[in-house]
């Protein structure tokens, strides 16, 4: 046997040529839609659908993919198409039948028109990796990994048999019978070797050790051997790597987007295939309005909602000319957060969704619009806010707001895998889109100067698009907004929206709009009004202790009730914030009414309160440490000048208390009592002896009760009318009472028997 070394050279036209057989064997798959056009030969444009297996993989997994599957299989025979089902694969811990289970489906010989492909977006290892090898395809993220199937450990001989079966079928002509080895046990090693078949031609070939040497002692000519793996190393590849050795994957695509474009599948086969098992939960939002504070809110509180109420679609039912950008950024971001895998948003567009609007729009999964509708040009000039109403746009653009909001909008743009540029030029009129073809397969997408330059030798560049040859802001109709890639296929009307997503004909799709109730609860919601209401209820308080008729406490209930209720809808308050509050008041109530004196009781119950409404009044969620403590600072001021507004409150009406019309009615005053003129001189009260006709208090003195006592009050001993407070118990009012103790002008006293 002749061994050759070539050169690197030699060995390139080698690599070169096995690629080339290996592209011309697996086929159409990957071809684009320019090639596909160019032979008319070849079948129609293939559809697909996505699957995500992420969590553990369970029999309900197994029967929504099966009947993905059929249905993919039925309609690619009735359209003469070819169907794809792209398989997004995470990782997660199952049970190997289950596992086993999935894979037989994918095996199934019953789909003759369904091509599977796997795409890992991210390291893939463990027992979710086989169902990778029981796909025709492997598209990977260049820094994803796959292998390790075992982690660590080799698979049993039973494990292993089943795997190497899946891949003797030679579906995927990527893989051999050595890589999956290798994936399965550790110890195997492998090596790349170019070897000449009996007519001459250089075939590259991956094999363990001992295929290496069955090679050898079958006398075939090998030209060169390359160890890809060592013995003892865990057999997890890098998808760069191992498509730059030419095994394991048939491409690198970094999203979503790069996967339908590689695969030539239109957008709408980006969406994720739904359970049959799930009935759809729809809730329709409408937002026809401007977008401000009153609207955000309500958007805000009504997705809350409808996730609470078990909605796994929602649609947000747009038509707005725009509004400020900071609260549509909100609204964005929270569709834009929404969990996918639970909760598909919606954007119907049924007339127009410029400005902020646009920028809420694009925030959703999918995008649905009327033929006549448009969407885009998001100016920042016009996105502020007076009163409600947009203002003119401003005589200079500020950068740094178009810049922040570049950067929100090219965030969005990735997290929906939709076009950045495209939506960036939306924001900026600086940056045109130019219509680009890729070199090798003809492919059509649309970029900026910047993209293009970062890969010149795979796109080339054509013109400008047609909507930006002007200059300004681009804008799009439904039916371009489509053909770029951002929409889905032009809806006519809501009823063809219900049917194309799949909403049962007798579900409720009457959209949630804002009434006056959501108004007063946004403005219940503001820092004034809750301000308001916290120093109106303290008074309230204040006043009922004073004042004991029951009026000013149903005034602390309503203020404290309307905040919290406020707030409660608002989504800033819960169930935890409404209990601090009301164990602080009662631990207040203990300290007042019950246990003479101040202390833990007391001291408990404040910070408990203030604790309630400082969390109530923020909700913290997506905040910064920093951003949350100047929150909170913020919040505890409105509650320290709340504070000094009910003591100033109070030393008002101790001081007018008995001649304010109606309240003086409620209260008792004491015996002699006379207002005095403000311009007569006044004794200072400190000077006045405690000396009556009944003489000084003492303790054993007896008098009677001239209020009620909780535990504090008045009463009368002889001529004198002073404050006393209870031993602890209640007093009514007129019971007989002696003094235990003096403690400074503390006056202890208890109720006595009259007898």
């Amino acid at each position: 046997m002749r061994i050759v070394r070539p050169g690197k050279t030699f060995l390139l036209v080698i690599m070169l040529i096995s690629s080339a057989l290996s592209a011309a064997q697996l086929g159409l798959a990957f071809d684009g839609p320019a090639q596909q056009q160019a032979d008319s030969k070849l079948p129609r444009k293939p559809f697909g659908q996505f699957v995500t297996v992420g969590g553990p993989v369970d029999d309900d997994l197994v029967s929504r993919v099966t009947n993905v599957t059929q249905e993919l299989q039925v309609r690619a025979v009735r359209e003469n198409r070819q169907a794809i089902l792209v398989l997004e694969i995470r990782s997660g811990s199952s049970r190997q039948g289950q596992i086993y289970d999935l894979a037989r489906v994918l095996l199934s010989p019953e789909l003759t028109s369904v091509r599977t492909v796997a795409w890992i977006p991210k390291t893939l290892t463990g027992s979710h990796a086989i169902l990778a090898l029981a796909c025709h395809d492997i598209l990977m993220h260049p820094e994803a990994a796959l292998g390790d199937i075992g982690r660590g450990t080799a698979l049993s001989d039973v494990e292993q048999n089943f795997v190497l079966d899946m891949v003797d079928r030679g579906r995927n002509l990527h893989m051999s019978r050595a890589i999956a080895k290798s994936m399965m046990d550790p110890a195997v090693a492998i090596l790349r070797v170019t070897r000449e078949d009996r007519e001459g031609h250089l075939q590259q070939q991956f094999v363990t050790e001992s295929e290496l040497r069955d090679l050898q002692n079958q006398n075939v000519v090998i030209a060169e051997t390359e160890r890809i793996k060592n013995s003892g190393q865990p057999g997890l590849f890098n998808a760069t790597e191992a498509a730059r050795a030419g095994f394991l994957v048939a491409g690198t695509p970094s999203n979503r987007n790069d996967v339908i474009d590689l695969l030539g599948l239109p957008l709408e086969s980006m969406r994720e295939a739904g359970s049959q098992q799930t009935k759809i939960e729809p809730r329709v939002i409408a937002i026809n309005a401007v977008i401000g504070k009153l609207l955000a809110d309500f958007i805000h509180r009504e997705t809350q909602h409808a996730i609470a109420d078990g909605a796994n679609l929602i649609i947000y039912d747009i038509d707005s000319p725009g509004g400020d950008k900071e609260y549509a950024q909100q609204v964005a971001t929270l569709i834009a957060e929404l969990d996918s895998s639970k909760v598909t948003s919606v954007a119907w567009v049924g007339r127009t969704a410029t400005q902020a609007a646009a920028l809420v729009a694009l925030s959703c999964d999918r995008i649905f619009m009327a033929p006549d509708a448009s969407i885009g040009r998001i100016d920042v000039k016009t996105m502020r806010m007076n009163q409600g109403q947009p203002l003119e746009p401003a005589n200079e653009l500020n950068r740094e707001d178009q810049q922040r909001l570049l950067t929100v909008v090219t965030s969005i743009a990735k997290h929906k895998n939709r076009s950045v540029s495209l939506i960036q030029a939306m924001v900026d009129s600086s940056l045109p889109v130019f219509e680009v073809t890729h070199r090798e397969s003809g492919r059509v997408a649309w970029m900026n100067a910047d993209e293009i330059a970062a890969q010149p030798e795979e796109w080339a560049q054509g013109a400008i698009i047609p909507e930006l040859r002007e200059g300004g802001l681009l804008q799009l109709s439904a039916a371009r907004a489509h053909e770029l890639g951002l929409s889905e296929r032009p809806c006519h009307d809501f009823e063809e929206l219900r049917t194309r997503l799949g909403i049962a004909a007798t579900a409720d799709l009457r959209p949630v709009s804002k009434t006056w109730v959501d108004n007063l609860v946004s403005v219940l919601n503001s820092g004034v009004a809750g301000f308001l209401l916290i120093t109106i209820g303290i008074i309230c308080i204040y006043l009922e202790l004073h004042l004991p008729s029951g009026l000013f406490l149903i005034g602390a209930i309503t203020s404290f009730t309307l905040f919290f209720w406020s707030r409660f809808l608002g989504g800033s308050a819960g169930t935890l914030e409404l209990l601090l509050f009301i164990l602080g008041m009662v631990l207040l109530g203990v300290e007042v009414f019950v246990i003479p004196g101040f202390g833990v009781f007391g001291v408990s119950g404040i910070l408990l309160t203030v604790a309630s409404l400082v969390m109530a009044s923020n909700t913290f969620s997506g905040m910064s440490a920093t951003e949350s403590f100047e929150q909170s600072m913020s919040s505890l001021g409105s509650l320290a000048v709340a504070l000094m507004v009910v003591i100033a409150v109070a030393v008002v009406f101790n001081r007018f208390l008995p001649t304010i019309p109606f309240i003086n009615r409620l209260i008792l005053t004491p015996p002699g009592y006379a207002a005095n003129d403000g311009d007569e001189p006044q004794l200072n009260p400190t000077l006045l002896s405690r000396t009556t006709s009944s003489g000084e208090i003492t303790t054993g003195m007896i008098g009677t009760t001239a209020s009620t006592l909780r535990p504090t009050g008045k009463a009368m001993f002889g001529d004198l009318y002073v404050d006393v407070v209870s031993d602890g118990a209640y007093i009514d009012h007129g019971a007989q009472v002696e003094v235990l103790r003096i403690a400074g002008n503390r006056i202890v006293v208890r109720e006595t028997d009259k007898s």
